[in-house]
């Protein structure tokens, strides 16, 4: 099933898009089974869609989260850790408190805690993903050669040089060097067992990945592309993203 695609004038108005796609995806679950699960990513392409979903006026209470990845070995208290990033930009700024929210530790043992992820997530079936893609077209940290064939949940796993200099990039460390070599990463399937994935894809230098993710063969060189046999994904664009779709 092709990926639905939405192009707005710029990225403000792209992360508002999805984040009010999400929020009634997700009052839709609660109405239906009293509460949401849903998983949030981190980077720089969900910025403005984190900023529009804390503003959306969501029970949160009945609301549970996981969330994608978490570099190894390194703690919360690092300025590139996502665990810091989702509690700075998004847990702790909602109005009212989370069901729950289920961090991934990448301090801790890295098998134990994606055993310990494992268990958790099964108890909660995802309603609503928000997640975006990588200039390699990385989901989550699945780079290519992803892995589309483990039912792990978790799984530690290592990151290529396009995905590293990506971090460095964007400003999250500052030099290459510096940049873990290892993650925990929520697996492709795992993702795709979310009932609706919704994706906030801005800037240029993602363009490359989005055409190959919408509109190449479905193959794990290309890990994102796996979402055209998803039931129900959006993808969120701004003009630059989008500039190389035909």
């Amino acid at each position: 099933m092709p990926i639905k695609t939405e192009i707005s004038p710029d990225k403000v108005i792209a992360g508002k898009a999805a984040a009010v796609h999400g929020a009634r995806l997700i009052r839709e679950a609660i109405e239906k089974n009293g509460r949401a699960n849903i998983i949030v990513a981190t980077g720089a392409s969900q910025f403005e869609m984190l900023k529009a979903l804390i503003e959306e006026d969501l029970p949160w209470e009945k609301i549970t989260g996981f969330h994608l990845d978490e570099y190894v070995g390194m703690p919360i208290t690092h300025p590139a850790s996502f665990r810091g990033y989702l509690w700075e930009r998004f847990h702790r700024q909602l109005n009212r408190p989370l069901r729950a929210f289920h961090y991934v530790a990448g301090d801790e043992d890295p098998q134990a805690e994606c055993d310990r992820l494992d268990a958790l997530i099964k108890e909660h079936p995802i309603d609503v993903c928000f997640a975006g893609i990588g200039e390699n077209a990385h989901l989550a940290f699945n780079d290519p050669p992803a892995n589309f064939d483990t039912e792990a949940a978790y799984l530690v796993v290592d990151l290529d040089e396009a995905c590293r200099k990506q971090q460095l990039g964007e400003g999250w460390f500052a030099t290459l060097d510096d940049v873990p070599k290892q993650a925990i990463s929520m697996s492709i399937r795992q993702i795709c067992k979310s009932k609706a994935i919704i994706l906030s894809v801005p800037d240029a230098r993602k363009a490359q990945a989005v055409a190959g993710s919408l509109q190449g063969p479905v193959t794990n060189m290309v890990p994102s592309s796996i979402l055209q046999n998803h039931p129900d994904t959006t993808i969120y664009l701004d003009p630059d993203s989008a500039s190389l779709l035909k």
